[in-house]
């Protein structure tokens, strides 16, 4: 069986959520399990600065765009040697290059906004996969597309490329990881896809007079799956489905939710080359240590009897960001320190960084995407908070399992799926989770998971080592897609 993985990030090339962090890891795993795996993504200016090994295929495909003819052409990864015995496989990765589209300073857009010509950026994305396609050494039984970027190949296979004999047998599955993002274009630009014009129809693309590309892929793919159990039963209702919950419902029988799961070669504290000491959760002396190392990168001066609370994340609503501008100054006025990394929304930014200057000796922000922070984060913080609205799956509430650092997050998607509310009577549950979406709400968990670390140690320790017993591998969910591939083959 073979499959091809399209996505508009992956790592380690490019990133800037959990798509990218699903689609360099689940390849690999899938691998392991004996699939053949492929991947293609497009070559921005992070690939081209990170310095990867990557060469000439000799291939190069022409587009037509509108009224333009443009030509792109594919890269290839060349693999590393490996050391004898060394069981990691490298999944062959595949790159569509233009630079007039992908060398950029950001994937998507600015922090203002969105790159007002996406529409073509991801349309040359989707045809150039199909076409070098026919080039490369992969055919694919299955196409496994990602969010909306690569919501027209499912449409294309049905329509545009439906007679090509290349492609007969060929399935898609195509995945959501947040339906919030939609590739939303005027109406006038339909011309920019090259589609029939019958696609533009409210039983396809058309969305209130709109172009909806994540709409195309759920109507045209043969499977449809989302990234939590949760998630995919949200979706379907008014609260969560961006207006797209009718058309889920009348594909439900062929939506799946999977949960997705974590990389622990990389996001492991007895492995992490980014942190001050390693520990595992027979010897955590080296969380200690990677406490006041963290301590040290935000110049904060925070007791080890004080709990010290992570966010790493996106600073936009949607992961609570509202709720938690609301609850910050009476956060501040408990015996707590926070440190917080990442960036989105200009307003959240100077908010937060407004915080900082507020309370310097309790609060540290850093506006910055950094990976090597975030593991420090992740290892140097006591609790982990995720107030998100909604939360498709979530990564980061699994990864602060495995590091000890007990999650508080809203109970809502993955978070729901993955967070057992502990209980001080049974001590049973690996975390802390609220249900209403208020400030209030996250400041009484907050107060509740402070009150454990501070008068019952017992019951923290016993939390931490249960928390980092949590396996949220790929195994088990890389299982679920190798029979949902199955079964697609058989449609």
């Amino acid at each position: 069986m073979k499959v091809l993985f399209v996505s508009s990030e992956a790592v380690p090339y490019a990133k800037t959520g959990g798509l990218g962090d699903v689609c360099g890891s689940l390849p690999k795993a899938l691998k392991e399990l004996g699939l053949e795996t492929g991947l293609i993504i497009p070559f921005y200016r992070q690939i081209k600065e990170g310095h990867f090994d990557v060469s000439e295929t000799g291939i190069k495909v022409s587009i037509n765009i509108s009224d333009k003819k443009i030509k792109a052409p594919v890269l290839k990864l060349v693999p590393a040697c490996r050391k004898q015995g060394d069981k990691t496989s490298t999944v062959p990765t595949y790159f569509i290059k233009r630079d007039k589209y992908y060398d950029r300073e950001y994937l998507y857009g600015t922090p203002e906004e969105d790159y007002p010509d996406s529409l073509e950026r991801f349309t040359l994305f989707s045809r150039g996969v199909l076409e070098s396609l026919k080039q490369i050494d992969f055919k694919p039984d299955i196409i496994h597309c990602h969010d909306w970027q690569t919501g027209l190949i499912p449409v294309y296979l049905k329509t545009v490329y439906k007679d090509d004999p290349f492609f007969s047998g060929i399935k898609t599955i195509f995945t959501i990881h947040n339906i919030a993002y939609q590739g939303l274009f005027p109406a006038a630009q339909f011309h920019v896809t090259g589609l029939p014009h019958y696609v533009f129809h409210h039983d396809s693309m058309e969305f209130w007079g709109r172009i909806n590309i994540l709409k195309g892929g759920i109507v045209f793919s043969d499977i449809i799956t989302t990234v939590s159990e949760k998630y995919a039963s949200e979706i379907q209702t008014k609260e969560f489905g961006c207006g797209l919950e009718g058309v889920l419902q009348a594909r439900k029988t062929h939506l799946f939710g999977i949960l997705n799961g974590v990389d622990y070669d990389e996001w492991n504290p007895s492995l992490d080359k980014f942190i001050a000491a390693n520990y595992d959760k027979k010897d955590m002396i080296g969380k200690k240590k990677c406490r006041k190392d963290l301590l040290k990168e935000y110049n904060l001066n925070i007791p080890g009897n004080i709990p010290l609370i992570g966010i790493i994340s996106r600073f936009v609503a949607q992961k609570g960001f509202d709720i938690l501008k609301e609850a910050m100054d009476e956060l501040m006025s408990m015996d707590i320190g926070m440190v917080i990394l990442g960036t989105g929304d200009k307003k959240y930014n100077d908010q937060f960084a407004g915080f900082a200057m507020k309370h310097p000796q309790k609060l540290g922000v850093r506006i910055a995407f950094d990976n090597r922070m975030a593991h420090k984060v992740m290892a140097g913080c006591d609790m982990f908070l995720m107030p998100s609205r909604y939360e498709p799956c979530g990564m980061s509430q699994m990864y602060s399992l495995k590091y000890g650092t007990i999650p508080v997050v809203r109970a809502t998607g993955g978070l729901d799926d993955t967070i057992d509310n502990f209980n001080p009577e049974t001590r049973e549950g690996n975390g802390f989770k609220f249900p209403d979406y208020s400030p209030s709400s996250l400041v009484e968990k907050v107060k509740e998971a402070a009150a454990i670390f501070n008068g019952d140690t017992g019951a923290w320790d016993r939390l931490i080592k249960k928390a980092m017993s949590a396996d949220f591998s790929w195994n088990m969910s890389a299982a679920r897609y190798v029979e949902l591939y199955k079964s697609v083959l058989s449609l």
